[in-house]
């Protein structure tokens, strides 16, 4: 048994950066791969070498497997990381590893092909005695087999797909004349997503909580789990919010959990770390279900870190190196608690619209029991090619509730200037009366998703940027070159128009007061080194900004916002009357035009599809007319930018 010497990381951003922290703990050479699109990312800095893959789509580079090879024998790698995501639970993928004679650091791939495939999940783990959904789960089920096997599993019921993840193809349904639609809605979701459209029906559980337990297990027979994760706090079927342990169950149901997810590992002779996920009814929560396990390291391992001390990704690179574990399952301990928000570059606002762009500035959180893991730094280029997800803020306390306010806290701190966060939403659903007192189930977001959407601009806002641009201001010791409105006898009144969130407001400062909407107050700023402390009246702020081009950014409490300088030009322009346009809702690439130049449109017809980050959105025209397209099919685009004009259609008189 030999430590590997030097490890490639076959993966990008946060995670990548993460895993190579610990490889340089561990004295052991980094290998990191790259697309065009991160050729400046913080990942690549951090390496001891960086190989470049391909252009920027994930087809073309992080997940051509012939590259990734080719990369780590290029570069003496005697193993290869596959984080999460990408290749890291591709079976082709660890079979070419093994073929190479290279190791996957990860199961085998035998254990990654069965937990991969849902049905064939569920009968391994129910022959070690785990207990699953109830429902109807055989191969090749046809829809009309699928309608009859129904009222067995009673309503509602949930169709889910045998491949893939991420809530694709999934359908609640709760009568039986619905069945028939959603079942073609699902294989077509699932054919497309996975390319694999089998289907099966499972018990649909109502106000459910999503509990996962972490395991690791070696060569050597021993597989010990370190406690569970509370994965609740859920948008879309996606994780938001996740902590360790879950405050829902006792001892006794956390021992039995523990025992169920070791003997699913065990199911499938399992190598690694691994993480076997369960549905628990909020109502019941001494009985729980087996859903998947994912057979790879999980984006909220963090906080499984953070309270047991162990390094996951350590215990990973020593298990793949032939050693035992070295600890059994009374050595692991659970000690305080700790909770992770995922930041991602999405506008909620705006339908949680993916974001992305050029990184103003970007400041992350510190203090008592605070860990970032985070590959932003200034000027990164967000790609919209990509996840959007860009940092995790964890925090640890004594007790849940500390840890929750330190998170509050954490992230009140943070700050991304350049484009639209969910950090202001993040806040907003922790400090929720049911999330503090842990009252949590997989919907609780969508029901309270209106209170936690921040929109509009106050006056505040305003104020402010109007006082931080005017602090910018050059203020020599000549007072005949002053740009302030210095001059003999009263100070000269600074104005300032100002746009942000499709608002205007004119702010105007006098000396030390500030003017707006009538009212005159005092106000201050002053330069606190990373930050500003501003002060009006009797309110006082904290605030990052940075200026981009003619806009300002600042962020407070976590929300970043645009400011920017209206000219008179663009006054005269707005109040002119113009061609409807159709600008793109965020920056991404044109998948489709779905109509001709010169083609005829009425109001609410589809006109051009944009695709960001996963996620697809389809621009509309807002009136009848005559179409003139400014893209084309596989440009990229800006947020913003004109995608098509519509003429509109001239009213005959009567």
């Amino acid at each position: 048994m030999r430590m590997f010497s030097t490890v490639l990381v076959a993966n990008r951003g946060e995670i990548a950066c993460r895993v190579i922290r610990t490889l340089r703990e561990l004295g052991i050479r980094s290998v990191a791969v790259y697309s065009d699109a991160d050729a400046g990312a913080r990942h690549v800095a951090l390496a001891d070498e960086a190989v470049r893959l391909g252009p920027a789509p994930a087809a073309q580079s992080y997940l051509d497997i012939d590259a990734v090879i080719a990369a780590a024998r290029a570069t003496g790698a005697e193993a290869i990381h596959p984080g999460y995501g990408f290749l890291s639970e591709n079976t082709a993928f660890a079979a070419a590893c093994e073929r190479a004679g290279i190791v996957f650091i990860g199961p085998s791939a035998d254990a990654i092909r069965t937990m991969g495939d849902k049905i064939a999940a569920k009968h391994a783990v129910e022959a070690r005695g785990v207990p699953t959904v109830p429902g109807v789960a055989r191969a090749g089920m046809s829809d009309d087999e699928l309608i009859a096997a129904a009222p067995e599993v009673g309503y509602p019921l949930l169709i889910k797909p045998s491949a893939g993840g991420g809530g694709k193809g999934m359908h609640v349904v709760t009568d039986a004349a619905a069945l028939p639609a959603a079942l073609a809605a699902a294989r077509r979701e699932a054919g497309a997503s996975f390319g694999d459209d089998t289907l099966f029906l499972e018990r649909y559980v109502d106000t459910p909580r999503h509990i996962e337990v972490q395991v690791l297990a070696d060569a050597h027979g021993n597989v010990v789990h370190l406690g569970e994760r509370e994965c609740s706090l859920q948008r879309r079927h996606q994780k938001v919010i996740e902590e360790a342990p879950s405050p829902l169950l006792d001892e006794a149901t956390r021992a039995r959990i523990g025992r169920a997810a070791c003997e699913t590992a065990r199911s499938v002779d399992y190598r690694g770390a691994g993480t076997v996920e369960f549905i628990v009814a909020a109502d019941r929560p001494d009985e729980f279900f087996f859903m998947e396990m994912n057979t790879r390291l999980q984006v909220e391992h963090p906080v499984t870190e953070e309270v047991t001390g162990i390094d996951l990704v350590a215990a990973q690179l020593r298990i793949a190196a032939g050693e035992p574990l070295g600890f059994g399952q009374d050595d692991v301990v659970l000690t305080g608690h700790s909770i992770e928000a995922r930041v991602y570059a999405e506008d909620p606002a705006a339908g949680f619209l993916p974001t992305g762009g050029r990184v103003v500035r970007v400041v992350h959180p510190v203090g008592p029991g605070i860990r970032v893991d985070s590959a932003l730094a200034d000027g990164l280029d967000v790609s919209v090619d990509y996840d959007p997800m860009l940092a995790k803020v964890i925090a640890t306390g004594r007790t849940r509730d500390e840890a929750r306010r330190r998170l509050v806290a954490a992230l009140g701190d943070t700050a991304v200037l350049g484009f639209e966060t969910n950090l202001s939403f993040l806040r907003a659903l922790l400090e929720l009366p049911a999330v503090a007192a842990g009252e949590l189930d997989t919907g609780l977001i969508a029901r309270e998703l209106d209170g936690l959407v921040a929109t509009g601009d106050p006056d505040d806002v305003f104020v402010e940027a109007a006082l931080l641009l005017d602090a910018a201001v050059p203020r020599g010791d000549d007072p005949w070159h002053r740009a302030d409105g210095w001059r003999l006898g009263p100070p000269a009144p600074r104005r300032y128009r100002l746009a942000a969130g499709g608002e205007e407001r004119a702010v105007e400062l006098v000396g030390d007061r500030v003017i707006v909407g009538g009212t005159e107050v005092a106000a201050s700023v002053r330069d606190l080194g990373d930050r500003f402390a501003v002060q009006v009246g009797d309110r006082s702020a904290t605030v990052v900004a940075a200026v981009q081009g003619d806009a300002l950014w600042l962020s407070r409490g976590g929300r970043a916002r645009e400011v920017r300088r209206v000219s008179l030009d663009h006054r005269r322009d707005a109040d002119a009357s113009a061609v409807p346009e159709l600008v793109s809702p965020m920056p991404g690439v044109v998948v489709m035009t779905s109509v001709a130049d010169g083609a005829v449109v009425s109001a609410g017809d589809a006109v051009v599809v944009v695709e960001a980050m996963k996620m697809e959105h389809v621009v509309r025209a807002e009136v009848a007319g005559t179409v003139a397209l400014r893209v084309a099919t596989g440009d990229s685009v800006g947020r913003g930018q004109t995608l098509a004009v519509v003429i509109p259609t001239q009213e005959e008189n009567p």
